[in-house]
């Protein structure tokens, strides 16, 4: 039988449903996908514009965070730029980081290469994620713009997890309770 536990999210002007999932015996979190749902994601995008700082470029992490970053990309007619999770056969002269997510189970790398690398360089940065959770992966995301000598110009998430939602250098939408066994 599965977990029939849910908590309800409203955010952007929508109520979602959203499943808790166990991330180990004392922690479960609600999970928040935006992938597929298009009525969700281009209202999030919609109101992190409204109160994102002003920048020349967005930037996210492979996968989660992809579908809000296009949508954000859409509608302020921004570029958006895109951290992989490997290195790619067209990738040249690759930058990485290291990351460790809340929801993953192994280190992960970010990954970044020359062009991409060239086109931060002196821009102001805006760092996209669904969720900000553990702060990693925005953390490896700011790494790679400083590398590539980009400014980061702010940092916003639909959703602040946890301790997330007391941190003062994001701007977010929604918080997102941690579920405490």
């Amino acid at each position: 039988m599965g977990n029939d536990k849910t908590y309800t999210l409203n955010v952007a002007g929508l109520t979602r449903e959203l499943n808790i999932c166990p991330v180990n015996e004392k922690l479960d979190i609600a999970a928040f996908i935006m992938f597929s749902d298009v009525e969700l994601t281009v209202a999030c995008a919609q109101e992190l514009l409204k109160i994102a700082p002003a920048h020349d470029v967005i930037i996210t992490a492979e996968s989660k965070g992809i579908p809000l970053a296009y949508e954000m990309s859409r509608q302020s007619g921004q570029k958006y730029l895109l951290a992989r999770k490997s290195k790619k056969l067209y990738m040249k002269d690759v930058i990485e980081v290291t990351v460790q997510s809340i929801t993953t189970t192994s280190l992960q790398k970010l990954y970044m290469d020359a062009a991409d690398i060239n086109y931060l360089k002196g821009r102001r940065i805006l760092l996209v994620d669904d969720v900000i959770s553990t702060g990693e992966s925005i953390r490896a995301l700011e790494q790679l713009v400083e590398q590539a000598g980009g400014e980061i110009a702010g940092k916003v998430a639909v959703l602040a997890e946890g301790d997330a939602a007391d941190r003062e250098d994001i701007v977010f939408l929604a918080p997102l309770p941690l579920f405490f066994k």
